[in-house]
């Protein structure tokens, strides 16, 4: 399997990516880990090659698709970018995987425009898995579309409750629509319509309208929203966990600064177990390839996590399982 990463996506590239790279070789076994970036940069940071050259090759891209750069108008006028290049290796057969944290709206568009998308898909979706008291809940979409059809969040339904089933091993996923109520007569009209079509979905197990103060509970397997929804709420729990932490942490201080010391290996192992870094990555869903998207802020130990899971995603073969489920049912007339 060849992974191609991103070595300049990232706000801590190329530094923690290429370390993240070093990382993952103890567990690669004959991948080959295609780092593109400034090449000199890259070679600087590896060290010794009899370290790495078994399992790291370096394609060199002079130039970086900023954070701040315009997604689509960067692509054109940075052709020779890390994203660009990343995204046209995977299209012609080059890779089979694209890792990237930079710019996600530019790798989106790159992943799309290079790859294209699975036949029936109408618009990619980035799922995202977050870790509850109850085990690991999906959310589809966090960013990749955010003006969104009716066809796209059952579309992200579809592909989430694939996802699910096939990566976590849950053999019928339920699926809850993100709204401002439990009720089917909640929401707005995008809404409205998504829950009647997933409800009349025979493929799908609907569990109804889920508010966002629930899903930390875990109420279902998966959650659907459109990307600007998604966006707001796994960017709002990730703040909100590192500050509950740190608030903990604070008021254990003032308590008594001893028992910051005694309840450490507790706090870490909780820390841990609801740590979005060690699953590494988010897919995008719904292209013909296998992408996966990383927090911008991802350090070595993301990209090694993104690494290893972009492995499982491959040998899954979900894009071949969502091409035949798509294919399997009817596209209605509210959702063209």
């Amino acid at each position: 399997m060849r992974i191609a990463l991103d070595a300049m996506g990232g706000d801590q590239a190329p530094n923690e990516i290429v370390a993240g790279a070093l990382q993952a070789l103890e567990d690669l076994g004959d991948e080959e880990l295609i780092l593109i970036g400034d090449e000199p940069q890259i070679l600087g940071l590896l060290g010794k090659p009899d370290v790495w050259e078994k399992n790291i090759s370096i394609v060199h891209a002079p130039e970086v698709i900023e954070m701040h750069d315009h997604p689509v108008k960067s692509l054109r006028r940075k052709q020779k970018s890390s994203i660009a290049i990343m995204a046209k290796m995977a299209a012609d057969d080059e890779a089979d995987v694209a890792i990237s944290a930079g710019n996600t709206g530019a790798c989106v568009a790159g992943c799309q425009m290079q790859m294209r998308l699975l036949p029936g898909v109408n618009r990619p979706g980035i799922l995202v898995v977050i870790p509850t008291i109850n085990g690991p809940i999906a959310i589809c979409d966090v960013g990749a579309n955010v003006s969104s059809k009716p066809i796209n969040l059952h579309q992200y339904a579809l592909m989430g409750s694939l996802y699910m089933k096939e990566i976590f091993n849950i053999d019928d996923p339920t699926i809850g629509l993100i709204s401002v109520g439990q009720e089917d007569n909640k929401g707005n009209e995008l809404i409205k319509k998504v829950n009647k079509m997933i409800r009349e979905d025979e493929h799908l197990n609907f569990a109804g309208n889920v508010e966002a103060r629930e899903f930390l509970n875990r109420p279902c397997d998966v959650i659907v929203c459109d990307g600007f929804v998604g966006n707001v709420i796994l960017k709002f729990a990730e703040g909100l966990a590192e500050g509950l932490f740190r608030i903990i942490s604070q008021e254990l201080t003032k308590l008594k600064p001893e028992l910051t010391q005694q309840f450490k290996p507790i706090m870490d192992n909780v820390y841990k177990q609801h740590d979005h870094i060690e699953y590494g990555g988010a897919p995008l869903l719904g292209v013909d390839g296998t992408c996966i998207i990383c927090h911008g802020a991802s350090d070595a130990r993301a990209i090694k996590n993104a690494v290893l899971r972009s492995r499982e995603l491959v040998n899954t073969r979900i894009n071949e399982k969502i091409t035949e489920w798509l294919a399997s049912v009817p596209v209605s007339e509210v959702e063209s």
